[in-house]
């Protein structure tokens, strides 16, 4: 990842030493934790872009920070409640399942169906 970071200009590359290696400079080290800790906070690569560029703008607003956190915890928001609702969806289909030897499962046909119980991505609503 951190060549594609050089690659793309998130980070100037790391000068390198006589054996080939790069030579990170704490600063080098303080970016890379940086970019982690976004990473490890969802945001995709393009926003972490700007993330970075705000960090090393000492003349930013904190309000475009704070929108672009607020932007990816609703976005995180949304994924959560689509996950929750296809739990449900999994959890209805396994209810309907008697999951013994017989070959009868519910599940398969629910999964082998045109008109199987659907999960919107954005909606709590379930049609089926």
């Amino acid at each position: 990842m951190i060549r594609h970071y050089e690659k793309i200009g998130m980070i100037p590359a790391a000068p390198r030493r006589a054996s080939g290696y790069r030579d990170y400079d704490e600063r080098d080290v303080s970016s890379l934790r940086f970019i982690r800790r976004a990473r490890d906070l969802g945001f995709p690569i393009e926003e972490i872009s700007k993330l970075v560029a705000l960090w090393q703008d000492r003349g930013r607003a904190s309000s475009e920070v704070k929108a672009l956190a607020l932007a990816r915890a609703a976005e995180l928001d949304r994924k959560a409640r689509h996950l929750d609702e296809m739990r449900s969806a999994l959890e209805h289909l396994a209810s309907t399942c008697h999951g013994d030897e017989r070959p009868d499962c519910p599940i398969i046909s629910d999964l082998a169906s045109e008109h199987g119980r659907k999960v919107e991505p954005r909606s709590a609503k379930r049609v089926g």
